[in-house]
């Protein structure tokens, strides 16, 4: 052990001893745990998202003292990206100034405080250069993978702490940034954009094809004729396939319906019960027997 004083019995307890105090102490001062005036020990909410989603607890302590009421998309993303977890990302020789290029055409500017030599800030840079689905070297698309994967937990734990206080519009915008993660998309990108090998040049040739109902969503890719689809699309076979896929996976036609329980009783500060009910068209044929 580092820093043990000696080898005997007394010594190797008293230095476990010491390090079970520091990291209780830790805990406790992040508000993940309490210990009572009898030395038991209980977990506290904090605790137990960080542990639920096996995250570090400094990561935890920085989204419940970061997060507000107030906080938006571009809030969480700067605290999802600055977790501890991407700390041990690697700056190598030469990408702070790759960094520095890719920071300046990015639709939200770095803080002010950021160091391009901060495995963070890194994190921060790949995370949005995910969403905007920029080429990156090898070397970039290894931790970008990386970033990407922690982030959906990440993001996970901090709908938890919202949840927690009670915040509606920073657990929305939450939720909201974890299907940009999932989709590689910005939340203001046309929504044709999350099919397999769609790019801008075929959504602008979709939406300049004149016909009596815009094709605005997934659904209505696959209402249009082939030939059609086929000359606005002009994808290769393969890549067909994965649209057809994709298309004939997505849930379409869904009907969200909500009714408030006692709604003449509703006061502001209190709990109030909604009745939420969805709907989905299924085909008969991918019915399972057992349902």
């Amino acid at each position: 052990y580092y820093n043990l004083q000696g080898t005997s019995s007394s010594h190797i307890s008293e230095h476990i001893s010491d390090m079970v105090e520091t990291v209780i102490g830790d805990l406790s001062e992040s508000k993940c745990c309490e210990m009572n005036e009898d030395g038991d020990v209980s977990p506290l909410n904090l605790g137990m998202i960080a542990a639920y989603y096996y995250i570090q607890y400094t990561t935890i302590e920085l989204m419940a003292s970061s997060v507000t009421s107030k906080t938006k998309i571009r809030g969480i993303m700067e605290i999802v990206s600055a977790a501890t977890e991407f700390s041990s990302l690697m700056v190598r020789q030469g990408e702070e100034k790759s960094l520095a290029i890719m920071a300046k055409s990015l639709p939200h500017p770095l803080p002010s405080a950021a160091q391009l030599n901060d495995p963070n800030t890194k994190a921060l840079v790949l995370l949005q250069c995910h969403f905007s689905r920029r080429s990156l070297s090898s070397d970039l698309r290894v931790d970008q993978k990386k970033i990407v994967g922690e982030s959906v937990t990440l993001i996970q734990a901090i709908v938890d702490v919202i949840s927690s206080n009670g915040w509606l519009k920073p657990a929305l915008s939450a939720m909201e940034l974890s299907q940009m993660v999932v989709q590689a998309l910005w939340n203001k990108d046309h929504v044709l954009m999350q099919i397999p090998h769609f790019t801008k040049e075929i959504i602008d040739r979709i939406l300049a094809h004149e016909i009596e109902e815009p094709i605005d969503s997934v659904s209505g890719v696959l209402d249009l004729d082939d030939e059609i689809r086929n000359s606005l699309l002009r994808l290769p076979e393969d890549e067909m396939a994965d649209v057809a896929v994709f298309c004939n996976n997505y849930p379409a036609n869904i009907e969200v319906n909500f009714q408030v329980k006692d709604p003449d009783d509703v006061t502001a500060g209190n709990p109030v019960q909604v009745v939420v009910s969805m709907e989905r068209e299924v085909d008969e044929a991918d019915l399972d027997d057992d349902y």
